[in-house]
């Protein structure tokens, strides 16, 4: 029997994905639930997984294909398994225990030479390509010494994992006054990413505001708060919590900056809720997960949610439920070191706002100067739903939140509440 495998229905909007790469050869002995490629939609990376044990018939689909959600690949169910290999269905039915036994080791043995990289699990190995590293620079946790993909990020994040020797030597290399030229196809996110780009300026009426945000008292709330905070929530304290919970109660305030328009229907589509999506930049390119009722989180619940987005983002993980329904954007040039920038909006959405690096600049206080760590914020909107008093009033609001944040314990100054202000 030849079983059929097919890209499924990812969404009603996508007929069409990538082949990204395969992870099983012509002839190997696929296991239940084993990666057999990856696929690229307009939005994220997905991979396809094998529903028999059987040996794999590939289609004649290469990698950077684009293929309809249709069959692309066999699965022969009545091929021999291998010799070193005892298939399920040839076992003795009174060897239970010998018959769940022999299989299990045999998946483990094939998984690691198919697809596994030797010692590397499937999303170790992904990031290891993708980054270009020294897999023998990688300590494994794993059982029987297999790199997991918690490995490859700790290394990475503690400077341990390095560069390929290869890779180096490439660029180390590289003759003086080279003129040679590389093609490279360009995936199907990062040519989505250029359309909707190209959308938003042509389809809007964009236009930018800006200002500057006093950072000292957040920073002052997190040099004196950050280590209780990890200890009794488990995360970090980062400046993208501030920034979310600052941004979700000002679009309460300003509903028109949280809206969208519906050009068919020739409405505007309010929401009573705030979907933050925020930038975050993959190996890929920049892909956009949603943060979901950000105005009804708490600092760490937010804080939870960025890193485990973000931590999707980075080993290509994030699933189309993840970047779908967002109502305001937030992103971070500050972190490449960009000082003031004009960001675009990101469709169907009206407005994004354009975080900055923290520097200190002398600023007049109280009739003095004084040296303050400043950021410089950025709203793009787009003009034909957002005037200009709705823009400046909510980047104000922002900016108040944020150098006043006890503001936003209740959405508002705790002493004019008092006072019934």
């Amino acid at each position: 029997m030849i079983l059929e495998v097919k890209i499924p229905n990812l969404a009603e909007s996508i007929s069409e994905v990538t082949l990204g790469k395969w992870m099983v050869k012509n002839g190997d002995y696929v296991i239940i639930d084993q990666p057999l490629c990856e696929v690229e939609t307009d939005k994220a990376s997905q991979e396809i997984f094998a529903e028999k044990r059987e040996p794999f018939n590939s289609s004649s689909a290469k990698e950077m294909m684009y293929l309809l959600v249709v069959l692309f690949a066999k699965i022969d169910t009545a091929a021999a398994a291998p010799a070193n290999q005892t298939p399920v269905a040839e076992a003795p039915k009174k060897e239970v225990k010998e018959e769940v036994k022999k299989p299990i080791a045999a998946e483990k043995e094939v998984a690691a030479k198919t697809y596994a990289s030797g010692v590397q699990s499937p999303a170790a190995h992904k990031l290891i390509a993708e980054n270009k590293l020294d897999a023998n620079k990688v300590a494994a946790s794993g059982k029987d010494g297999r790199i997991t993909k918690q490995d490859v990020l700790e290394a990475i994040q503690n400077g341990t994992a390095t560069m390929q020797d290869a890779y180096k030597g490439m660029i180390q290399q590289k003759p003086a006054f080279a003129r040679t030229e590389e093609g490279k196809k360009m995936s199907r996110i990062r040519k989505t990413i250029s359309e909707r780009l190209v959308h938003a300026k042509n389809s809007t009426a964009m236009l930018t505001t800006f200002n500057e945000v006093d950072m000292q008292p957040i920073m002052d709330i997190r040099a004196k708060f950050k280590d209780k905070f990890k200890e009794k929530h488990g995360v970090n304290l980062g400046f993208m919590s501030f920034f979310t919970k600052a941004c979700s109660l000002a679009l309460m305030k300003y509903p028109d900056v949280n809206a969208y328009i519906d050009v068919d229907k020739g409405e505007f589509i309010y929401h009573d809720y705030a979907d933050i999506s925020i930038a975050v930049s993959t190996p890929k390119g920049l892909v956009v997960p949603v943060i979901r009722n950000a105005e009804s989180l708490s600092m760490a619940e937010i804080e939870k949610e960025v890193g485990r987005l973000a931590g999707k983002g980075r080993d290509g993980s994030l699933s189309m439920d993840d970047m779908q329904g967002g109502t305001f954007t937030i992103t971070n040039g500050g972190v490449f070191g960009s000082l003031m920038s004009t960001p675009i909006i990101n469709p169907p959405q009206s407005a994004i706002l354009g975080m900055h690096k923290i520097q200190d600049r002398p600023m007049v206080v109280n009739g003095a100067i004084v040296v303050r760590p400043m950021m410089y914020v950025a709203l793009s909107y787009d003009h034909r739903i957002i005037d200009g008093k709705e823009s400046v009033g909510f980047l104000v609001t922002v900016k108040d939140f944020l150098e006043n944040p006890e503001k936003m314990l209740i959405g508002q100054d705790p002493v004019e509440a008092l006072l019934q202000m």
